[in-house]
């Protein structure tokens, strides 16, 4: 799909200097523009570039002065950052305009779903499945049984979403995505092997939570496991049976949360964390990558190391633990004259 100018301008409230019916078909960084690609200038350090980009329009600041000779067609806005992030979500709301049932494709008869529905094709929706208005479910996906959909959700391909899920407003479920496979719940037994517990709870999803690629969210032995609205989960991460995460909390990818842990609101989690079953994190808590968290964290901490402990006790003591070999060598030192 091709934008004029013009009509980009019209979308931002911006000024055209230069060819108004220059056209765009895609977006690139200033420093990689080509011919039909639309850019931005926002950042002063980049803003040589401007003189050199093949881009066909740039968005600047109107603060924006040439002190030379510029090729490509200037939008001018009030802040050029904004407005380029303004035309990547109309870009990305364009490019998911998808309606309509692909086939092959499988519907149960019992299923609802609402206006502006699309589903790709080898996709299967089970039976007594609620779906809300402009839902968009990519190729080879799965939605079992009574799961219920919100408006206004995007499940890209190759995603399972196993059966009873519930799945709020504005969320995005990315590709590899499961939802509601079963908890990892076995009993010992006295000859050493392992009786399963069956996992008959599910898993929510309030509004707005976005799932990373390949990221797995197991359902509850009994009740449910909870991600709450806001929530921000990156590729490859493991939440566990009956986990509740709170309100706008997000988590860098390969995390791994164990059963039964309760996460507060508005928490920072870094990547490849380790959080152990059964405790509690309270709200606004930092937790730097690779951390290993197994006991309950108040509100507001920041923590660092396996096994997690104070952030500033943490940074002092890696000092330390990198003079190691130094303060070795002067303790023997120390300890021949002592000897002497």
């Amino acid at each position: 799909m091709k934008f004029t100018a013009e009509q980009i301008a019209g979308i931002l409230e911006g000024e055209v200097v230069g060819n108004p019916n220059a056209e765009v078909s895609r977006l690139s960084k200033i420093e990689e523009g080509t011919d039909g690609s639309l850019t931005f200038l926002s950042n002063p350090k980049y803003q040589n570039f401007i003189y050199s980009t093949q881009a066909s329009i740039t968005i600047v600041n109107h603060s924006f002065v040439a002190e030379g000779p510029i090729a490509t067609t200037l939008i001018k806005v009030e802040d050029a950052y904004g407005a380029f992030s303004k035309i990547l979500t109309f870009y990305d709301e364009v490019k998911h305009n998808k309606k309509g049932i692909e086939q092959p494709s499988s519907i149960s008869e019992n299923v609802k779903y609402g206006s502006d529905f699309y589903l790709g094709s080898f996709s299967y929706i089970g039976n007594n499945v609620r779906i809300g208005n402009n839902v968009k479910i990519y190729p080879n996906s799965f939605i079992g049984d009574n799961v219920v959909i919100g408006d206004n959700v995007i499940i890209f391909a190759g995603a399972r979403i196993y059966s009873e899920t519930v799945i709020g407003n504005f969320c995005t479920i990315h590709s590899g995505s499961i939802i509601g496979a079963d908890g990892f719940g076995f009993a010992p037994n006295a000859d050493g092997s392992y009786t399963k517990i069956p996992q008959i709870g599910n898993v929510i999803l309030e509004d707005n939570v976005d799932i990373g690629a390949a990221t797995t969210i197991d359902r509850a032995t009994m009740g449910s496991t909870i991600i709450r609205k806001g929530v921000k989960l990156d590729n490859q991460i493991q939440i566990a049976h009956n986990v509740e995460i709170g309100e706008n909390t997000v988590i860098a990818a390969q995390t791994g949360v164990a059963g039964s842990t309760k996460i507060g609101s508005n928490c920072i989690i870094g990547g490849q964390v380790g959080i152990a079953g059964h405790i509690t994190i309270g709200n606004n808590v930092r937790i730097q990558a690779q951390t290993g968290v197994g006991k309950n964290i108040k509100d507001g901490e920041i923590i660092q190391g396996s096994p997690a402990f104070g952030y500033n006790d943490f940074s002092k003591s890696y000092v330390h633990f990198r003079n190691l070999p130094k303060i070795v060598t002067e303790l023997e030192d120390l300890k021949k004259k002592i000897n002497k």
